[in-house]
């Protein structure tokens, strides 16, 4: 009980914080980007590396928030689209750089680097596109929308998974990489993640068809499923609980945001196949 009250108001201080950041103007939104990709990518290193090559860790990181910034220029200030290679510059001095690193016994950790680019900074630097117009004028409120319908699954999930899907035979979601999930638990997710859709549409907020708000709250709903398994498979591996504790109940920015991640990118390419977007 203890630790549910404690996540409950961790996570509506965190809920706020978004809410903020999202929703007040360009630069708090840019702020909270890159500082959840950099708690996030220094926790997936950390986890995943230890304490082995801190200083191309510090270059990947560096990558990530050029990228960030570049796409963020892109669609505030019409920077144009053919800067956005300049990413590749501190990209190829991690490369070199490797080269340099007197550690070669541990040599075969170092592609986690490049997972972590792929994994956490490409993704959340391509949010960018979801929070500005055609013409740069910022609007989060469709990713906030995401947001809300995923934080919807998460809950649905954690509370029908709880108080149901603990039971004696109760069938487990993905028993071999998190043994508490149930299939309980995913439907009681998708349930949630409908009706925080269907009030956000009729709310005049998630500004679709039903159907597509319907069919978007599936697909995140599904995508965060995945990326929170995939998070555990590598926590698993890794032997550890948590990738962090910077939050309260919640573990790291990773455990926190490692299922909105997936969620986001399936609904972009959503909004792509049905050209919504």
């Amino acid at each position: 009980m203890k630790n549910v009250v404690v996540r409950t108001i961790s996570g509506v201080g965190f809920v706020l914080v978004i809410l903020a950041c999202l929703l007040i103007n360009r630069y708090l939104f840019a702020a909270f980007i890159i500082l959840m990709m950099i708690s996030m990518m220094h926790e997936f290193y950390r986890m995943t590396m230890g304490d082995l090559y801190r200083n191309s860790r510090i270059i990947a990181i560096a990558t990530g928030v050029t990228l960030f910034l570049l796409i963020f220029f892109l669609q505030c200030y019409g920077l144009p689209a053919k800067f956005i290679s300049c990413a590749l510059v501190p990209l190829l001095v991690l490369m070199v750089y490797s080269l340099y690193e007197k550690d070669r016994e541990n040599f075969g950790k170092f592609p986690f680097i490049y997972t972590g680019l792929l994994y956490i900074a490409a993704p959340l630097s391509l949010v960018n596109l979801l929070a500005f117009d055609s013409e740069g004028n910022f609007s989060a409120v469709l990713l906030l929308c995401f947001f809300i319908i995923n934080w919807g699954s998460d809950i649905g999930a954690f509370c029908f998974g709880t108080a149901f899907g603990q039971k004696e035979g109760r069938r487990k979601l993905f028993p071999s990489i998190s043994p508490k999930k149930s299939w309980v638990g995913f439907w009681g997710g998708l349930f949630l993640a409908l009706v925080f859709a269907a009030i956000l549409h009729f709310a005049g907020i998630f500004h679709f068809p039903l159907c597509h708000c319907l069919g978007l709250a599936v697909t995140i709903h599904i995508g965060g499923v995945y990326g929170d398994l995939f998070e555990s498979q590598w926590k698993r591996w890794c032997s550890v609980k948590d990738a962090g504790n910077i939050i309260p109940g919640h573990g790291g920015m990773l455990d926190r945001f490692d299922s909105t991640i997936f969620a986001v990118c399936c609904a972009a390419i959503y909004l792509v196949v049905f050209n919504l977007f």
